[in-house]
């Protein structure tokens, strides 16, 4: 089972509305908030965002320490079943229609 996070630091409300999804194993929920083609990087490197998608359910926040970039960045614990525990953050951007 997830822990439950409290989400109420989360501003921007597509933002929210994705790691929610992300949180909650919801795939269609998540996914739903993309742009297809979704870009995502790692350390500056480009990623497969729909293989990284797949890992929905093995990974996971665990806390929000901290939100910034008005709403879109947020930065926390994370736990990985395949690389462990550290310290990571999601940096979403908006296009148009948010």
């Amino acid at each position: 089972m997830t822990p439950s996070i409290d989400t109420s630091r989360l501003t921007q409300s597509n933002v929210k509305s994705a790691f929610e999804a992300w949180q909650a194993k919801e795939l269609p929920g998540w996914l739903s908030h993309f742009a297809v083609g979704a870009a995502l990087y790692d350390d500056g490197s480009p990623r497969d965002f729909q293989a990284f998608s797949m890992e929905i359910g093995k990974e996971r926040f665990t806390s929000i320490d901290r939100v910034d970039d008005d709403g879109t960045g947020i930065t926390g614990h994370f736990h990985s079943d395949t690389w462990g525990n550290f310290t990571t953050f999601f940096k979403f951007h908006l296009n148009a229609n948010g």
